[in-house]
């Protein structure tokens, strides 16, 4: 295995920097660099931006209007984008149904859906977690009962991340309770304008409404909505999630952050303390582990090798680090890692603090919010349990 970038990869490199230099917000940015509240404005502005460019499916086949890029400059793309402080694009409509109606969806749902999300026009939300319904998916209990050409959906969905911007959502759906659980599931597509939807926001430890409920009540649903077979949509499901628990690994921000980290450490006076230096080399050394795992399942799929399938590994690992470059920013700032008020910090007004924005960026709402990684997309401990029998046999 070489891990080294071809010359032609490295000029690959060098054009997405340079484009993203020239076209990347400098507002948004600043933002994404110091860990501001990015409004649905930012995230929809540098979604936009980039499906005019054809970039916002970035990992999409030519025939479906990517780019048509090999796994390594999927990653190089990616890399530059986060290094350059642009928002992580909110994955659900690119990066999670999009594959799914590639894969299973019909030519006219292909035609309908696709354009919509290349473009980042339609901002898509996913409805899978119920109460109840967690790590264990096979047993969500929202029913879709079909009537004539219809569905009629009732039920709640947890956890919907961004949902109250959220314009689709696609969900697991219960239509049969014959047989195992995951028999009997099937994958909907719903505009969440439809009358019956209604979504509550969950205010979360870090004072933000980042995830919310769902309820359908008695939600029509054109039955040209259901992807593939009634009843499969377990096999959907699973195709989805291996692209999510790549996508929260998410090691390019993690190499971003950790640049963040020594910034914070440098400006707070604690990178000199031997000890804290060494959180500080351990969690580098995380990242360049995560990198190299990475890359290992890149260079199989080059080589056109089947490459492990580490998709939890890389959820397990990912997350984990996530959570330890927060905890360790908001130990470098101590207790100016807490903000007074959030309307004056994000306006510019940081106050008489060591460090300035640095210090008093919203660091321990991150932390708090950063709790939730190794829950969701499967919980680590699910995660494990997968690893152990898929890969150690």
């Amino acid at each position: 295995m070489d891990l080294a970038f071809t010359p032609e990869e490295q000029t690959f490199r060098e054009e997405i920097r340079a484009w993203v230099r020239d076209n990347l917000p400098a507002d948004i940015a600043h933002k994404v660099h110091n860990a501001l509240h990015l409004t649905r404005d930012d995230m929809q502005r540098w979604a936009k931006i980039l499906g005019k460019k054809g970039w916002l499916g970035w990992g999409w086949p030519k025939q479906f209007g990517g780019p048509g890029w090999n796994a390594v400059q999927k990653h190089l793309f990616e890399e530059e984008c986060a290094l350059a402080g642009a928002p992580r694009v909110v994955p659900f409509g690119p990066v999670m149904v999009a594959p799914v109606i590639m894969a299973f969806g019909s030519p006219e749902q292909q035609q309908r859906f696709l354009p919509g999300i290349a473009s980042g026009e339609v901002w898509w939300s996913q409805g899978y977690s119920e109460p109840g319904s967690g790590s264990d998916l096979a047993s969500v209990k929202t029913r879709a009962e079909r009537k004539g050409d219809k569905y009629i959906v009732n039920g709640q969905k947890t956890w919907t991340t961004l949902g109250q911007y959220g314009e689709w959502i696609f969900c697991l759906v219960r239509t049969s309770t014959e047989g195992k659980p995951q028999t009997g599931i099937s994958f909907l597509l719903i505009d969440m304008k439809s009358p019956g939807v209604t979504v509550r926001p969950i205010r979360l430890l870090d004072g933000e409404c980042e995830v919310n409920e769902v309820f359908f009540d008695n939600v029509e649903v054109p039955a040209e909505n259901l992807i593939g077979e009634e009843n499969k949509g377990w096999t959907y499901a699973k195709h989805l999630l291996s692209h999510e628990r790549t996508n929260i690994a998410d090691v390019n921000r993690a190499k971003r952050e950790l640049e963040r980290l020594k910034r914070i450490a440098k400006a707070e006076g604690v990178y000199d303390d031997v000890r804290f230096r060494d959180e500080i080399a351990k969690l580098e050394v995380d990242v360049v582990a995560l990198e190299m795992l990475v890359l290992r399942v890149l260079s199989a799929e080059k080589s056109g090798k089947n490459s492990l399938d580490i998709a939890g590994l890389l959820k397990i690992r990912g997350s984990e680090i996530q959570q330890r470059y927060s905890e360790l920013m908001m130990l470098a700032a101590g207790p100016y890692a807490v903000p007074l008020i959030r309307e004056a910090m994000e306006a510019g007004w940081q106050g008489d603090y060591p460090g300035g924005l640095l210090a008093n960026a919203p660091l321990a709402s991150t932390y708090f919010n950063m709790r939730k990684t190794t829950i969701y997309g499967g919980s680590n401990e699910v995660q494990r349990n997968i690893v152990a029998q898929t890969i150690l046999g």
